[in-house]
């Protein structure tokens, strides 16, 4: 089931999110991921539109969007490889929307994911807090 976020999912989110970045972003440092985790949780999922993904009643992953920028897409490590983040992103591209989305390029399971939706690079730049190379990708939603 996809529904909106509630306050009531937050810390759910912080700890799916941190058991994540931990595996997809290991080249990030533990204190950038815990200033990071603050701003998730007092900035992020306070001003973007989210979506999350229960199966069984557990939280499974979630989509953070920004207009029609993916802020953040997640799923918890046990729930990975199972469709639940193409499931998210065809939940999001019902509003017919043109998504793009910066990956680390460092984030090797990330930036197949996108590639394999079919997502497009349009460019590279590299992150202002972090250092690392970021890859900005694009997808033009067409109905599966």
């Amino acid at each position: 089931m996809i529904r909106r976020f509630t306050k009531n999912d937050s810390d759910r989110l912080i700890e799916l999110w941190y058991d994540a970045s931990k595996i997809a972003h290991s080249f990030l440092s533990e204190d950038f991921l815990e200033k990071e985790s603050i701003l998730m949780r007092h900035l992020y999922l306070e001003e973007a539109e989210t979506w999350v993904y229960e199966k069984d009643g557990i939280v499974a992953g979630f989509i953070s969007m920004i207009d029609n920028e993916i802020g953040g897409l997640f799923v918890d490590p046990s729930f990975q490889r199972c469709g639940i983040g193409g499931e998210l992103i065809d939940h999001i591209g019902r509003y017919d929307r043109k998504l793009v989305v910066d990956v680390f390029k460092a984030n090797d399971a990330g930036c197949n994911f996108y590639y394999k939706y079919g997502f497009q690079k349009i460019g590279e730049l590299v992150h202002r807090e972090t250092g690392n190379i970021v890859v900005r990708m694009k997808y033009v939603y067409s109905a599966k």
